[in-house]
């Protein structure tokens, strides 16, 4: 058996997609896709333009749009989705061969449960039919589709953990070696009531209001009771509680006011552009590295996704070894 490299793929990216744009083209104008070359083989199975154009498909329209006046992004765009879409049906091909001439088996009861739960989503098995004839697609050839990609998940939960096992030393080096990643800046924890103006409301003085709110909170009155209260900001309802805020979380001029507040101090009335606001900093953290205990599950969640990906990605390599796979 062989294998042979993709670079006699990205050599022809640019015929593929100029293949891709004639398509896009015929599919808007409403005419009929009649070229269909074979473009990768997979020991007997083949992957078509067509087969890449389906799955690219529902893509295309959102990258013409976002990048309609950067034709060369747009370009390298579809290129890249391209190639990354033939990848994944080389290895579904892959993956695929290797249930076929293992010897495995699949209970045609998973089959049926899949089909079951889309038949329960579209209401009916009628429906579903409808809808698949809609897209072109027979039963038969939809409970193919179904076959495989409960196959493609069987094999992969099978060759592939799902929950890896990552030491403390693999976590700790990672934290050492990528503190920058844990830096924090100065931290203020913070409350704060939103007073916003009202120009179509004559009678109402935001600033008045602000200001009696203060007065209020001088006399003794709660600062997180007046915020649930009065305040027209989003965390009202919490007492105008914002938790721990960077200064990179507040707009400048309400920042300026809130770093020079030592803990258990109150701002008074800040005048904006949108409004008045009253600030009252809980305490304050000056600019630190998180420790690694507060921060082990999100390292160990990061390696995680990675040994995952790294082992993928060795199973491919070991089936591509062993597999005739041949770039035209």
């Amino acid at each position: 058996m062989c294998f042979v490299e993709c670079e006699r793929f990205k050599m022809k990216s640019v015929l593929i997609f100029a293949m891709v744009l004639v398509c896009l083209s015929q599919l808007t104008q409403g005419e009929p896709i009649v070229r269909n070359g074979v473009l990768v083989r997979v020991n007997d199975a083949v992957i078509t333009y067509k087969d890449i154009q389906n799955r690219i498909a529902p893509d295309i329209e959102f990258l013409e749009r976002q990048y309609s006046a950067q034709p060369k992004v747009l370009e390298q765009k579809l290129n890249e989705l391209q190639k990354q879409h033939v990848d994944q049906l080389v290895e579904e091909q892959l993956i695929l061969h290797e249930f076929k001439t293992g010897g495995f088996r699949l209970p045609d009861s998973w089959i049926e449960d899949k089909i079951n739960k889309d038949i329960r989503t579209y209401g009916s098995r009628l429906t579903l039919t409808k809808t698949l004839q809609a897209q072109g697609l027979t039963f038969e050839r939809y409970r193919a589709k179904i076959r495989d990609r409960v196959i493609i998940e069987a094999m992969m939960l099978q060759n592939v953990p799902r929950d890896p096992v990552i030491s403390p030393f693999k976590m700790e080096t990672y934290y050492g070696q990528n503190r920058d990643k844990f830096n924090i800046q100065d931290q203020v924890k913070l409350r704060m009531i939103v007073m916003t103006n009202r120009p179509s409301d004559i009678a109402f003085s935001a600033k008045k209001t602000t200001q009696e709110i203060l007065a209020k909170i001088e006399e003794g009155a709660p600062f997180a009771e007046m915020a649930k209260i009065y305040s027209q900001g989003t965390q009202s309802a919490e007492g105008g509680d914002w938790g721990w805020v960077e200064r990179s979380v507040l707009r400048s001029d309400l920042a300026e006011k809130a770093f020079v507040l030592k803990p258990g101090q109150r701002s008074g009335v800040i005048e904006a552009s949108d409004g008045y606001y009253l600030m009252q900093v809980e305490e304050t953290r000056p600019a630190h590295v998180k420790p690694l205990s507060e921060v082990r599950e999100e390292i160990e969640s990061t390696l995680k996704t990675a040994e995952t990906k790294r082992l993928r990605q060795k199973w491919i390599e070991r089936l591509k070894t062993k597999s005739f796979v041949l770039y035209f």
